[in-house]
């Protein structure tokens, strides 16, 4: 979980505040910029006010506007369906799948590093590094709700944070590590993507996909018309991470294709080696230059380290969420620290990307409007919702909270943690991850991080 961002030096605003009732405590958040980009291709989206204020959960799990109900899918120590160990905690990433007879399935990642309580359990044919302990779990439910199985769909990876889904219906987990073989009892390298098929987590084994980079991974999109994958690097020192595009030998070529390998690209922005330093909304680049990876697989030196010619290349701090939309791939920087090597302070970025253009335009910038300990700083997980609006989960200091977004640009809590992971006099509470809605779009399903929460959610959706 994100530390509490420090105040930056105040950016421009250039939109209305929005105040939003959080819980019984009320709360600002600002949001400025463009919204109608950041719905691209969500026709169906419909003008409202948010589902009105959270009401306080008796049992102390999640606070929900009036007409919504949660039910708990899965907690971390409880025994595997499968029986193959117990649920694996810090639950992040994740995505839906339609099954058959209207079942879904549920692939989530678990970012778990060497010293983790709970490891994903190591599976014959399914795990790649037994030293390691992270993984994917998949739970698959009925047409009702009800879970029917939960098991192991990889394992003996590490760090798997976020990720994203391919055209093709299976789950890209990434890991958001650069450890090799030998450190922290690791006997292979890690830093990878690795393909998993829900439906047959067997098809797609334990196999690193080596040619789209060993780096500090955390989310890719794919491009649906030509299968480029889009991929962020959440590095945690200066330099700071990049935003890749992987072009595949074999584009759309459907599970296993990847394998095939391709060429690894990064992003340089001219004249601008910091994202952070752009502060106002609307500001556009239309040159955007891709530069070979001089060494994917990072065997010397880490990429964000590499030499990229005389202009450079262009970094940013934690790059996290990443989605695609209409014709342009969308990603996040949560925030920006100049205390911690940034060129700029922000409390977060949307960036949208038009790869038939070449430009790169910030369209969102996010605040709170007073005081940092409350809501509405450091996105991280991004989803768009049934409604057309999107759902941002917040990684930040103090309460904890899914924001959904109006196409009007109208922000309005979703859900609440009440999971206190702190003490009564210090409370804390986990983050959210891995927001995602089930194909029919009557359910959302959302993690908490710590303790490691799978909830499904459901009421009078629009």
């Amino acid at each position: 979980m994100s530390s509490a961002p420090l105040r930056p030096s105040a950016p421009r605003r250039l939109a209305t505040r929005r105040q939003v009732l959080a819980g019984s405590a009320a709360a600002s958040i600002a949001f400025t910029g463009s919204f109608t980009e950041l719905f691209a291709g969500t026709s169906a989206a419909r003008g409202h006010s948010g589902y009105g204020p959270l009401v306080p959960d008796p049992d102390g799990l999640l606070d929900l506007p009036k007409g919504f109900r949660y039910r708990v899918l899965s907690r971390e120590g409880e025994p595997l369906r499968s029986g193959e160990g117990l649920v694996p905690g810090n639950h992040d990433g994740m995505a839906a799948f339609a099954g058959p007879r209207g079942r879904v399935r549920l692939v989530r990642n678990h970012e778990n590093r060497d010293y983790a309580a709970i490891g994903v359990p190591t599976v014959e044919g399914l795990t790649y590094d037994p030293a390691g302990k992270g993984g994917c779990t998949v739970l698959e439910l009925d047409g009702r709700g009800e879970v029917l199985g939960e098991r192991v769909a990889i394992a003996g990876t590490a760090v798997n944070c976020a990720g994203g889904r391919t055209p093709w219906n299976t789950w890209l987990t990434c890991e958001e590590t650069e450890d090799r073989a030998g450190t922290n009892g690791y006997t292979k390298d890690h830093g990878f993507v690795f393909e998993v098929d829900g439906a047959d987590p067997r098809r797609t084994g334990a196999v690193p996909l080596t040619a789209m980079g060993r780096f500090q991974h955390e989310a890719i999109a794919v491009d649906p018309g030509n299968g480029i994958v889009y991929e962020t690097e959440d590095a945690f020192e200066r330099p700071f991470g990049l935003f890749y595009r992987f072009l595949p030998e074999r584009p759309l070529g459907g599970t296993g294709s990847l394998r095939a390998g391709g060429a690894l690209e990064a992003m340089r922005v001219p004249g601008v080696p910091d994202l952070s330093v752009v502060q106002e909304t609307g500001a556009r680049f239309d040159r955007v230059e891709w530069v070979p990876v001089p060494d994917p697989q990072a065997s010397g030196t880490p990429i964000r380290f590499q030499d990229f010619g005389p202009k450079g290349i262009t970094h940013a701090q934690k790059l996290e969420g990443c989605y695609w939309g209409g014709s342009s791939v969308y990603f996040v920087s949560s925030f920006a620290r100049s205390a911690e090597g940034s060129a700029a302070d922000h409390f977060g970025q949307v960036w949208r990307y038009e790869p038939a253009r070449r430009r790169l335009t910030l369209v969102v910038v996010f605040g709170p409007d007073t005081d940092v300990e409350l809501p509405g700083e450091s996105p991280d997980n991004i989803c768009l919702a049934a409604d057309g609006g999107l759902m941002v989960c917040e990684d930040g200091g103090g309460a904890q909270h899914v924001f959904g977004v109006t196409r009007q640009g109208e922000v309005y809590p979703m859900a609440r943690g009440r999971q206190n992971i702190g003490t009564a006099e210090e409370p804390e509470w986990g983050e959210f991850a891995g927001v995602t809605f089930s194909p029919d779009g009557g359910t959302m399903f959302v993690n908490c991080y710590t303790p490691g929460t799978t909830f499904a959610v459901t009421g009078p959706w629009r």
